[in-house]
């Protein structure tokens, strides 16, 4: 259903798609690009894993995870994002179960996420938790001053 090997192409996708939501700021984006890019350019060898729901206008969604280093079966969801005109109608949760049996069928045991604190995050963390995320620990002014830093966790 989700397409896993980035193309050249999927860095200006992505770049469209994370300024498309207005959450991220610009330096999230270049991240958010640079994990892009080093999965084009590493293929299997990169360390990122990611799935691309494309459709009709382009890229709907995606999402980027990875092994965390130093851990037995730990691994991260480093970056989701959908188009903003689909949020809502279940791609997110789709991208996640997809992602969440890929960790699966890896030996993966645990995921961590993290996410903003701020008010504008709301969604977002709820989303997270109906998909079965649990809050795993909170680091005030972490990001930025009244910007905490909320670890979600979910076992597998």
């Amino acid at each position: 259903m989700f397409r896993t090997n980035p193309q050249p192409s999927d860095v200006a996708a992505v770049r469209s798609l994370t300024q498309a939501t207005r959450m991220f700021r610009p330096d999230e984006v270049a991240i958010a690009l640079e994990l892009v890019t080093d999965g084009v350019e590493k293929q299997e060898r990169s360390e990122y894993r990611f799935l691309f729901a494309d459709g009709a206008r382009g890229l709907d969604g995606y999402i980027c995870f990875g092994p965390t280093a130093c851990t037995i079966g730990t691994w991260d969801l480093y970056w989701i994002a959908v188009d903003p005109a689909l949020q809502g109608q279940g791609l997110g949760r789709r991208l996640v179960s997809a992602m969440e049996d890929a960790i699966r069928r890896a030996s993966g045991r645990m995921i961590t996420v993290d996410t903003s604190g701020r008010a504008d995050y709301t969604p977002t963390r709820a989303f997270y938790e109906r998909v079965g995320y649990n809050v795993g620990a909170t680091f005030p002014d972490f990001y930025a001053p009244g910007d905490a830093k909320v670890v979600y966790i979910k076992r597998l």
